[in-house]
């Protein structure tokens, strides 16, 4: 019964063996192993491809940003003179800029046209140059593009605007400074930076380390090792009693310039005002003023540092010259 249910069996055939064909192998045309071999030979010649495309990319991008923050480590060198003209604005592209700028000197957040004017005429003569600015507004591009060729840094005391326009004018290079005074304490920052002037509060000195209350001592450090040709101070604010005011930016103006420069010609705006005036007259010195450059609202200094410069006073001559007169 079981024999009578059971179905036909099936039929298997067996291939020959390698042994049966003596030793010779198949070559099917329709073997995967060949296809296989050159498979993994592309995918490691695609990733070798790829790799040294990824490595060859980081050592690009790494040597640019090496290159990167040894220009904003290193101090700018270049100095302003006859010959540096050459490497400035050409004098048509120049005059352009300062006749547009000047124009548009008509609006409240503009600087006026005789101020603006006063400015590129120092920049003409001192470009490319190491110019610093306390403040940002709506000269900056000016104040940049005239320094063509030079290094321009700015100084503004609000991070947020600071920001705004490094990401408006890729490039510019700004910092923001904490100030810790007020318009309203003008009378005692002057009365304390008299008294404390034989220590803390001297015309030549490193400001990273000053105790005095004028001084700003949170820059980057590598801005107290620049000379800088030219500095100008139109910045913070200083329209009302609780504003910054510009005590600090004078106050550091002048001590920048006397421990680092040889000659540096120091502008401040805005100097109808009590503080500008005050300050301008206490740590600039009259005798060191440019009537000719100078207008009502903008006080032009130039300050010759070296051998000659007084280290125990801001204004007046050194105690050496003080001695042989008498």
């Amino acid at each position: 019964m079981m024999k009578a249910m059971a179905g036909p069996k099936p039929l298997v055939v067996h291939t020959p063996s390698n042994k049966a064909l003596n030793g010779m192998v198949p070559t099917s045309p329709a073997s995967p192993m060949p296809f296989l071999g050159w498979s993994r030979c592309l995918w490691l010649v695609v990733f070798l491809a790829l790799f040294t495309c990824v490595s060859l990319l980081t050592v690009f991008s790494t040597a640019r940003a090496s290159a990167g923050e040894a220009y904003q480590a290193a101090p700018f060198t270049v100095s302003g003179g006859a010959g540096a003209a050459e490497a400035g604005l050409p004098r048509y592209v120049f005059d352009a800029l300062v006749h547009y700028a000047a124009a548009a000197g008509n609006s409240s957040s503009s600087m006026p046209e005789p101020d603006v004017r006063a400015i590129a005429s120092v920049l003409r003569r001192r470009a490319p140059c190491n110019l610093l600015v306390f403040g940002l507004g709506a000269e900056t591009p000016l104040w940049r593009a005239l320094n063509h060729g030079g290094r321009t840094v700015f100084l503004d005391e609000n991070p947020y605007y600071v920001a705004h326009l490094e990401g408006k004018h890729p490039g510019l290079e700004a910092y923001d400074v904490a100030y810790a005074t007020a318009v309203r304490e003008l009378p005692d920052l002057l009365d304390a930076a008299r008294a404390a002037r034989a220590a803390e509060c001297r015309p030549v000195q490193n400001l990273l380390f000053s105790e005095c209350r004028l001084a700003i001592n949170d820059l980057p450090n590598q801005l107290y090792d620049v000379a800088w040709d030219v500095i100008l101070v139109d910045g913070p604010r200083g329209f009302t009693e609780g504003s910054p005011g510009r005590m600090s930016a004078v106050y550091s103006a002048a001590v920048m310039a006397w421990t680092k420069g040889t000659e540096t010609e120091v502008m401040v705006h805005d100097y109808e005002r009590e503080v500008e005036r005050a300050c301008g007259r206490e740590f600039l010195c009259d005798e060191n003023r440019v009537t000719a450059t100078s207008t009502p609202s903008l006080g032009h200094f130039l300050l010759r540092g070296g051998a000659a410069v007084n280290r125990e006073a801001f204004c007046g001559p050194p105690a050496a010259q003080k001695s042989k007169s008498n």
